[in-house]
């Protein structure tokens, strides 16, 4: 089993039936709407990498930065004004949307209006409520929406899960994750989006808590149950968002083997058994660290340099068999997400991190809130 999972590490799988119909050679152009500094550094440059996906518009505030953007990456820099009233909307096919979470759903509502598919940062929005109109909006125009997740298709990732899917490591019992980001660490400073609790969200928890809770569903291939939470922001800077957040996450079975066919993900899910925890952390200061691990009645599976952009993931992957410690493998994810969205939308091909996947983390989040807030246990 090793051998046949962890030999492919670079292995696109949802390309391998060419897609659901359509053209797979089909470039998706996108446009970018919020160029902040993720979206300028990591994914314009990622969709130019790419082979399915191609930056042709951006959408800022600042006349400044549309001029050197425009330059950079020889697209069309539009204004948010522009953006509503859909000029230079023939010049692309769907929206790539990385504002503040508070924005995403009016800039969402917007790429529906205009037909066009869409590509949603994660938390898909501040509150539930928001969210699930943001995914409304995407249903009733008819127009494919991912939430931008894109540790689900970081190859690695997708190894992982078809080993645990098979029963690598036996039943789940336990998962653990951290993700800490020192948020003022180098230029940055208080005045800015991710500290002001009501266009982000949440702070820790909303901006990085997202991706060891996501990335162990996805890994696990399960859904919560309940969820209890603590946050401390001892740092007056923090007063507005939690600084530091430790969360615990009840899930309703184990996984584990299914047919025991690891190709067969679409099949692959809860079994009889019992439930499992996933006990998560996500820091705004401190020592940067990204890390997964999922313990199971026969293995272990433990992930370093799990969650940042672009990273060498070092995994080691323990049980019976043996153990296998893979380093410098898989490929760019943001490259990943952004060719696999593309070529969905190009073939009509399966988004499996879609708006519901988003909602589902949205309410566990705001569980977490509430149980931080009450002290109690929130069921989901």
């Amino acid at each position: 089993m090793f051998e046949s999972t962890f030999s492919e590490t670079t292995r696109r799988d949802w390309t391998d039936d060419g897609g659901a119909g359509g053209d797979a050679d089909a470039t998706t152009r996108i446009a970018t709407v919020g160029c902040g500094n993720y979206a300028r550094s990591v994914s314009i440059p990622a969709m130019e990498r790419g082979e399915y996906a191609a930056p042709t518009v951006v959408v800022s505030g600042d006349p400044e930065k549309r001029a050197r953007l425009a330059d950079e990456f020889d697209v069309t820099a539009i204004g948010y004004d522009e953006y509503d009233a859909g000029v230079a909307s023939d010049e692309y096919d769907a929206v790539y949307v990385a504002t503040p979470n508070r924005l995403h759903l009016p800039h969402v509502e917007t790429a529906a209006g205009h037909g066009k598919h869409v590509i949603c940062e994660k938390p898909l929005e501040a509150t539930v409520e928001r969210a699930e109109r943001l995914v409304a909006a995407c249903d009733d125009a008819g127009v494919r929406l991912m939430t931008a997740y894109r540790m689900q298709t970081d190859p690695v990732m997708r190894r992982l899960r078809e080993f645990v899917a098979a029963g690598g490591i036996g039943d789940l019992q336990r998962a653990s994750g951290d993700f800490t980001f020192p948020v003022l660490g180098g230029d940055a400073g208080p005045d800015q989006w991710r500290l002001d609790g009501r266009l982000a969200g949440g702070g820790a928890l909303y901006d990085v808590g997202v991706y060891p809770l996501n990335t162990a569903r996805f890994l696990a291939g399960d859904d919560p149950v309940a969820v209890s939470a603590t946050t401390r922001s001892p740092d007056p800077a923090f007063d507005g968002v939690d600084q530091h957040v430790d969360f615990r996450v009840e899930f309703g079975a184990a996984s584990g083997a299914g047919d025991g066919d690891a190709d067969d993900i679409d099949g692959a899910g809860p079994v009889d058994g019992g439930g499992w925890v996933g006990n998560f952390s996500a820091s705004f200061s401190g020592h940067p660290n990204t890390s997964l691990e999922l313990l199971g009645s026969d293995g272990r599976i433990a992930v370093r340099s799990a969650f940042q952009p672009g990273a060498d993931r070092e995994v080691t992957v323990e049980t019976s068999e043996g153990t296998v410690e893979l380093a410098d493998a898989g490929a760019d994810e943001t490259v990943e997400e952004f060719d696999y969205f593309a070529h969905a939308v190009a073939t009509g091909g399966d988004i499996e991190p879609d708006g519901s996947d988003g909602l589902v983390d949205m309410r566990a989040l705001a569980a977490a809130q509430e149980s931080a807030r009450t002290g109690g246990r929130v069921e989901l």
